[in-house]
């Protein structure tokens, strides 16, 4: 995803992104924050908090307690310090178990409908320090760009409050969009502010989602990958609390999970060497995984919605998505397991991963036994159409008889359906054994109905079709393959979408007035019109260039230079002005002539035209030449020592060149010189 373009303060676009230099009002803000809601998710959250900071003091604790036990010598302070660490790795282990069960509250985040379905895994968010940038910002104004930090008191702090309003969003779109406009002002931060040289000397305070171990940064990719993650988080709340009885409700559900797993997997892509587990790439693939297969789990729901019918193949649909919903769930107890997460995600999530793999196993077995038992033999119309799909829906053959003969006779679809009921009725019983082993599930009264339901409904079916005079042994069924009619998508986050204020636009153009970019002190310059004008060439606006100085002429006598950047013309600031408008300026000097400030970047060279001409110099009235514009280029600075940091997108730019004069005498296609 590219970052958001920058543009001048008439409105022009460029890009997908609009971005507006005006002032912007707070409504956003308080729409998508809620610090003071007191919903059960947010006691919930503020409980996390809470220990969150304990945790960090009693590790701070232990640091030090491990600095005296390996400092000392004295044998009685060594039992005293041994017996203090014993004291403070008993407390961090209890914070951490009730940490544990906040994020296994599941509970909290489900819709409050009647409805019963299987609950879902949301991500409770990381939370922050908070940080003041006031001090910071204002020096790095004064150093870098020249000018009075304190003129830029009012953008600090409303940066800071967008910072402070995007610690507790609220779990809706308006939540999502002040996450979204966060992060896109972090990158205008970023470009500001932090040069690839040094860092701000600020440190950007995190705690990990799961474990509540701090985390600290400068480096400002360290801010950016905690926001990514969390809007992936508040996707999996939105997600989790869908009414998923209801189809509109499914697919917000569906399309929640999928950002969630596009946000963690664009943090995953772009950002490496993460200081806190949470956004380890091992991490990062398990959620996405997670959910993905929470998608599939959405998928399902909606087929028994849209599949109402109770025909043959319908059934053996559903079947064969709930066995690819056990597939993927399978394949994230896989990836919980693995040495370096199975300690870290919380053994609740990885019971409840378990659970549901072992009860959509069940399912599809149920599916398939209602289809064989349920529906009547197909017409001769329609054993075509059912061979052919019964051809590509297991694993392996069954044993027995043919296939066209297993279809048409009802007592050997009966043998089958008898054998796939059994096996869902094990994966019931197997289910709720997983279930029980967990304290936290166990109080999950909402899932513990759910498998009851299922392995009943099951037990039922195969009381109904159970005959006494039955001597066979049932045989083993086989495996349902996994198909789904509609493969998740990972949508990665989409920033164009929310307008951002580049609050420090009046700084300059980023093409020019970037952290990266270094120039000698502004210089101011008196000029008077000679006879044959100023004696320069201008190019280019926001800002306007010098393109060119006449040996010998008014400019070059007053000290201008070729590559200067023409920033004010009589005191007014001409940063973001356009060719058109400086160049009116000028023309409107009278004989006391013109103040200029310019500015020349070190180390630049201004490029030459291809085919300059030779100056020709006239007394006449002149016209002024080509008025194209040449548009700013947009930044994509590389972040400034970063350990976090590796991005893999190119910068964007867009190039509209035009180069425009100024009235007397005009000098090649594409310049002018007054």
């Amino acid at each position: 995803m590219m970052p958001p373009e920058e543009e001048s303060p008439d409105g022009d676009r460029d890009g997908g992104l609009v971005l507006l230099h005006g002032p912007k009002s707070s409504s956003t803000r308080k729409q998508g924050c809620d610090p003071f809601a007191q919903t059960q998710r947010s006691k919930l959250q503020h409980r996390r908090a809470r220990i969150n900071q304990q945790i960090n003091k009693e590790m701070r604790m232990r640091a030090g307690a491990e600095n005296l036990f390996r400092a000392t010598s004295n044998h009685k302070v060594k039992e005293t310090v041994a017996l203090e660490l014993s004291y403070v790795n008993s407390n961090l282990q209890l914070l951490k178990e009730e940490l544990e069960e906040l994020n296994s509250s599941m509970d909290v985040y489900q819709n409050e409908s009647e409805s019963i379905s299987v609950p879902m895994i949301p991500l409770g968010l990381k939370e922050t320090k908070e940080l003041d940038l006031l001090v910071p910002l204002k020096d790095f104004i004064s150093e870098h760009y020249g000018e009075e930090g304190v003129l830029y008191e009012k953008e600090i702090k409303e940066f800071m409050e967008l910072r402070q309003a995007m610690r507790t969003p609220s779990r809706n779109e308006a939540g999502l969009e002040l996450l979204m406009e966060y992060y896109n002002q972090l990158y205008f931060l970023d470009s500001r502010f932090f040069p690839p040289t040094k860092t701000l000397g600020v440190f950007f305070h995190w705690y990990d989602s799961l474990t509540g171990v701090p985390s600290h940064q400068r480096a400002l990719a360290f801010e950016k990958g905690s926001v990514l993650f969390n809007l992936g988080a508040l996707h999996t709340q939105i997600g989790a609390r869908q009414d998923r009885a209801s189809l509109p409700s499914l697919n917000q559900a569906i399309d929640a999970f999928q950002k969630a797993a596009g946000a963690f997997n664009y943090l995953k892509e772009n950002f490496s060497n993460a200081p806190s587990l949470d956004m380890s790439s091992a991490s990062l693939t398990m959620l996405v995984r997670l959910m993905v297969a929470q998608v599939q789990e959405c998928v399902f729901e909606k087929m028994t919605l849209l599949r109402a019918q109770n025909d043959f193949l319908s059934r053996l649909q559903l079947a064969q998505e709930a066995a690819r919903v056990e597939d993927v769930y399978s394949l994230v107890h896989q990836t919980m397991s693995q040495p370096h997460v199975k300690d870290y995600v919380p053994f609740s999530w990885i019971t409840m991963v378990q659970v549901k793999s072992e009860h959509f196993k069940a399912l599809s077995h149920y599916f398939a036994a209602i289809a064989l038992c349920d529906c009547p033999a197909p017409s001769d119309a329609e054993l075509l159409e059912q061979e052919k799909a019964f051809l590509q829906f297991h694993v392996t053959m069954p044993e027995g008889p043919s296939l066209r003969v297993l279809l048409q006779d009802p007592e050997e679809r009966r043998k089958l359906g008898k054998a796939h009921l059994k096996k869902a009725i094990m994966k019931h019983e197997e289910a709720m054994r997983i279930h029980g082993l967990c304290k936290i599930l166990r109080k999950m009264d909402i899932l513990q109905e759910v498998l009851s339901f299922a392995h009943k409904r099951s037990l039922s079916k195969y009381s109904e079709i159970d005959h006494e005079e039955d001597f066979f042994e049932t045989g083993e069924a086989p495996d349902i393959h996994p198909k789904t009619h509609q493969k998740p998508e990972i949508k990665s986050p989409n920033f164009s979408q929310v307008k951002v204020t580049d609050l420090f636009h009046r700084l300059g153009p980023l093409s020019v007035f970037s952290a990266k970019n270094k120039w000698y002190p502004a210089r101011r310059v008196h000029l008077m019109r000679g006879e044959n004008g100023f004696g320069f060439t201008l190019r280019g606006d926001s800002p306007v260039l010098i393109a060119g100085v006449i040996p010998g002429g008014c400019a070059a006598e007053a000290g201008l230079k070729e590559g200067d950047y023409i920033i004010s013309v009589n005191g007014k600031d001409c940063k973001w002005s356009k060719h058109a408008e400086v160049v009116q300026l000028l023309k409107s000097t009278g004989k006391e002539g013109v103040d200029i400030g310019v500015i020349t970047l070190q180390g630049s060279e201004c490029p030459k035209a291809a085919d300059r001409k030779a100056a020709v110099m006239s007394s006449g009235s002149g016209m002024l030449k080509s008025n194209k514009e040449n548009s700013r280029k947009s930044l994509m600075n590389s972040k400034s020592a970063s350990t976090l940091l590796v991005w893999s997108k190119k910068s964007k730019r867009s190039k509209k060149s035009t180069y425009s004069g100024v009235p007397f005498t005009a000098v090649g296609d594409n310049e002018a010189m007054y």
